[in-house]
């Protein structure tokens, strides 16, 4: 999506802009922001000079400011007139402004939970206990549990008004089980497809056609950090695979212990149509 028309306000977001940041970028920007004012003030020590034990080249004042700024201190050069002297006590003040807002974002960045939520590379349709069902596999890929997790499910398709407009509706789906105390590796979110559900007869043709979308969120608090997370995952028309349904993932061994087998989450089998429901078949959508 592009946003046009939006009044460009840089600094008030910036805040919120660096934490949305990559820890790559984050420390690119924040060691490119270091030595441009370190830059500059080496350039006002090469321009008004007084930095005694100096060869008088830009370089020197360059190492002069970044010694001051970081409170290195080597000795070999030091001020040795007002004017340097106050750009030192100016360096300093702003090297201590600096040095504050770096840690504070730092601090914040790191401390910023961030969940590692997976959502099956698909969403499935098959039918479940005789029932066309909507299927999203989630699962937590920390070994951390997300108490009380919510799940909610929305559909937004594109209708026509009877005056001609463009409208984007947004349809909450029911799900069979919104709330799970725990959520840990694997949880399938169901919609029964019944005579209530907007996907009531529909088929990839009328999904392709109203441009649908399913939008699957997930909120909880994560039992070691005792903080929110959420996640969010988008599925188009052509990621709703009609007529299969997601591998199983649990399995039982000879001598009874549960075997949780997370190298199937994204995998899907296909099922055989019901004549209640005659879904086109998984070869026909490839």
């Amino acid at each position: 999506m592009v946003v046009v028309g939006v009044a460009r306000a840089p600094f008030q977001d910036l805040y919120h802009g660096v934490l949305r940041l990559s820890w790559s970028h984050a420390l690119l920007g924040i060691a490119g922001i270091y030595l441009f004012v370190n830059a500059l003030f080496g350039l006002a020590y090469w321009l008004i000079g007084g930095v005694a034990g100096a060869s008088g080249g830009y370089l020197d004042a360059f190492f002069f400011s970044v010694e001051t700024m970081g409170t290195i201190g080597y000795g070999e050069m030091h001020p040795a007139s007002v004017a340097a002297h106050s750009i030192v006590v100016l360096e300093s003040v702003t090297g201590l402004t600096i040095t504050a807002l770096a840690t504070g974002l730092v601090f914040a960045k790191f401390s910023l939970p961030v969940a590692r939520i997976v959502f099956s590379k698909q969403a499935v349709i098959a039918p479940m206990n005789g029932v066309p069902t909507l299927m999203v596999r989630v699962g937590n890929a920390r070994k951390s549990i997300i108490a009380e997790a919510t799940v909610r499910v929305a559909m937004v398709r594109t209708e026509i008004t009877d005056e001609g407009s463009t409208f984007y509706r947004l349809i909450d789906l029911k799900l069979a089980r919104e709330r799970s105390p725990a959520l840990a590796r694997s949880w399938t979110v169901l919609h029964p497809i019944d005579e209530n559900s907007p996907l009531y007869k529909a088929n990839p043709s009328t999904l392709s056609k109203d441009e649908v979308e399913i939008i699957v969120s997930v909120v909880g608090t994560d039992d070691t950090s005792l903080q929110p997370v959420h996640a969010r995952h988008r599925y188009l028309d052509k990621d709703v695979l009609w007529g299969a349904r997601h591998v199983d993932v649990l399995s039982t061994r000879d001598d009874g212990v549960l075997v949780l087998d997370v190298s199937k989450f994204h995998d899907t089998t296909p099922t055989d149509p019901t004549p209640d429901f005659p879904y086109p078949t998984v070869e026909s959508q490839s």
